[in-house]
């Protein structure tokens, strides 16, 4: 039995806003935008412009959220019996993409020994974090990838600028890459961020978004 590892290229968006911010208002919003800029302040730090590492660090940490999301949604399709909407294809495609972001900046940045057991630590803690978060709270747990997505956006533009001011070399894209978001045989480092970019902010608005259905979900249980 030979299992499929081929992945159809992933068309690179260019049709969504970089400067998007959902504005806290709930003390669920607040919680998690909270967490999200406290992750954020020790990321500068410990990597300051070191984005290539930062990627290989928070691309784990990304790709952890939509398999814990699929997994409680196909939970509770099962024991509900009833259609998911689609949000455990949703969810586990969007681990993927962040598990192919995660095997794309390690071809470029090359982590040693400490940032991979930073790695496995940081993602141990963040797991068993998200799940339960997931288990109690899934709204919140939406919103906190929400932000977290609104962070990375950022991270990504910054890491864009630092390469077209030449401050960060523009080597030649992967070859994964290359395949997995089908970019011409020509294509550098620049291409692979504007197309990683451009998944970040779709993950952000599809995580938004579900916490905008949740909401009416819940509005609707309300007022019958």
């Amino acid at each position: 039995m030979k299992l499929q590892t081929q992945i159809e290229p992933r068309p690179v968006r260019d049709d969504l806003p970089l400067d998007v911010h959902v504005k806290p208002k709930t003390v669920s919003d607040k919680v998690a935008f909270a967490f999200v800029r406290f992750l954020r302040f020790f990321a500068d730090k410990f990597f300051a412009k070191r984005y290539g590492h930062r990627a290989v660090v928070l691309e784990t940490v990304a790709a952890v959220p939509g398999m814990v999301g699929g997994l409680w949604q196909h939970l509770t399709a099962l024991r509900k019996m009833r259609d998911d909407e689609g949000w455990i294809r949703t969810l586990l495609d969007e681990a993927e993409n962040e598990r192919m972001h995660l095997m794309t900046f390690i071809e470029i940045a090359q982590p040693n020994w400490f940032e991979r057991l930073l790695i496995a630590v940081v993602q141990l803690m963040f797991y068993n974090a998200y799940f339960f978060l997931y288990l109690f709270a899934p709204r919140t747990a939406h919103r906190v990838v929400g932000y977290f997505e609104e962070e990375a956006v950022i991270s990504y533009t910054q890491y864009l600028e630092e390469i077209d001011s030449g401050r960060h070399e523009n080597v030649a894209a992967p070859q994964i890459a290359i395949d997995y978001w089908g970019l011409p045989k020509t294509a550098t480092l620049r291409d692979v961020v504007i197309a990683v970019r451009a998944d970040e902010a779709e993950h952000r608005d599809v995580n938004h978004f579900f916490v905008d259905e949740i909401d009416r979900k819940r509005g609707e249980f309300q007022e019958k």
